[in-house]
């Protein structure tokens, strides 16, 4: 009867529980692209499946692995090491998959346990809890193991078609998540290609110089209107060909690299101010130290990572952020420009991995003319405005689903109460 909830043991409604194993050779044989992709802990993350280095492997040690094939709808839990705990089911796209000896596939009888229900159990606050302190028993590295996962009890309505409906709730708010993180890759596609068109490969330049542009036409990507702004022929410089009237300088000329300041997890205090280190974001504070948008080059750790800061932001010490000079006032271009280098072989000589901020001072950097500078910064500012509403928006969502989440796999608040909740927050 739906509303009646049951705890449910995962050894009695699984057809299968097990871990993959790494191939043979290891990580040198891994493929950049294959037949099959192979899964491991970096992509397995509470927020969902991340294909970021993911790796790939032929058909011949997909065979080997054959035991550990990977189905749609598995749910995927990291057993060892400092992720273990997290869980996400797998993302269809990446199938055919197999997975290695850190990773854990649990596939539920779609019968007697939605395998979307258990993913959101097992993320959810309570049982990450008991995931980690399970693991911590075991021995000196944190460890799940197959007789710990078959024993673990979930907490579930009777009724499948509840656990669908539970599931469906927060998925809706997790694909919601999702596709606004694609439209917002997508429109920072858009910028990158933009750039590269102008200011690496100057197609407006050679469209000119082969007359498939002319004055009052326009082409793809190429309006009349901005007909005036390039030039029509390209001369030789120290960079090799540029369009005539541009001028090769010095990074340094363009910018100062500012330090970050030391702000440890402890000290933040809440607020809406994103704090940025040498790889991206990394939490937030209620004081910027520098005004957005603005530009974050990691300089510890991850040097060179080049990072977008749409807002006012805090830096800490493992970065820099950038100053622009009244040579270049478009942080647009900067960034992307910035991003077009090799700044990680630009490297300060020392044990731990670092930028050298002389280095990056003295790299060349081709300089279009102000005008044209203001224009792709009018361009790349309309699409950086859709980038952080969507990225605004999943922020909201990701707080709805994480406050939502423990109270309905507990049975605390009712799947037509949170229908009506979200109806009414017209989602």
């Amino acid at each position: 009867m739906v509303g009646e909830w049951t705890s449910i043991r995962l050894g009695d409604v699984c057809n299968k529980i097990g871990s993959g194993a790494t191939p043979r050779g290891g990580s040198k044989v891994y493929l950049e692209q294959g037949p099959f992709a192979l899964i491991r802990s970096q992509n397995v993350y509470n927020d969902g499946f991340h294909r970021d280095g993911l790796a790939y492997i032929s058909e011949k040690q997909a065979a080997e692995l054959q035991g550990v094939e990977v189905a749609r709808n598995d749910v995927l839990l990291n057993i060892t090491g400092d992720s273990v705990g997290r869980a996400c089911q797998v993302d269809p796209g990446v199938l055919p998959a197999r997975v290695n000896q850190h990773v854990a596939i649990i596939r539920p009888d779609p019968e007697k346990l939605e395998p979307r229900f258990l993913r959101y159990v097992l993320v959810s606050p309570e049982m990450q809890a008991k995931l980690l302190s399970w693991a911590a028993a075991g021995g000196t590295r944190n460890a799940l193991t197959k007789a710990m996962i078959e024993s673990l009890e979930v907490l579930a309505p009777k009724n499948v078609g509840e656990q669908r409906a539970i599931a469906h709730i927060l998925g809706t708010l997790d694909d919601k998540i999702e596709l606004n993180r694609r439209m917002a890759e997508t429109l920072e596609q858009m910028a990158r290609a933009l750039f590269k068109s102008w200011f690496v490969d100057f197609e407006p330049v050679r469209a000119k110089m082969e007359g498939r542009w002319r004055r009052g036409q326009s082409l793809p990507g190429l309006p009349a209107h901005l007909y005036d702004l390039f030039p029509d022929r390209l001369v030789d410089s120290e960079l090799g060909e540029i369009p005539a009237g541009w001028r090769v300088r010095r990074l340094g000329d363009l910018l100062e690299l500012a330090y970050g300041k030391a702000l440890k997890a402890e000290d933040r205090r809440d607020g809406d101010v994103p704090v940025y280190g040498s790889n991206g974001q990394v939490g937030w504070h209620d004081e910027p130290l520098a005004r957005g948008p603005g530009i974050v080059v990691g300089r510890k750790g991850n040097p060179g990572i080049v990072t977008w800061a749409p807002t006012d932001f805090f830096v800490i010490d493992t970065a820099f952020y950038v100053v622009p000079k009244s040579t270049c006032r478009s942080v647009r271009f900067l960034f992307h420009a910035l991003g077009a280098h090799d700044l990680s072989s630009l490297g300060a000589d020392s044990a731990v991995p670092g930028l050298n901020r002389n280095l990056v001072y003295m790299s060349p950097q081709l300089l279009p003319p102000s005008a044209l500078l203001a224009k792709f910064d009018e361009v790349a500012r309309a699409l950086d405005v859709r980038v952080h509403k969507c990225s605004r928006e999943s922020h909201t969502l990701a707080a709805l689903r994480d406050a939502l989440l423990p109270k309905l796999i507990s049975g605390e608040i009712r799947v037509k109460d949170a229908e009506r909740f979200l109806k009414e927050r017209g989602l």
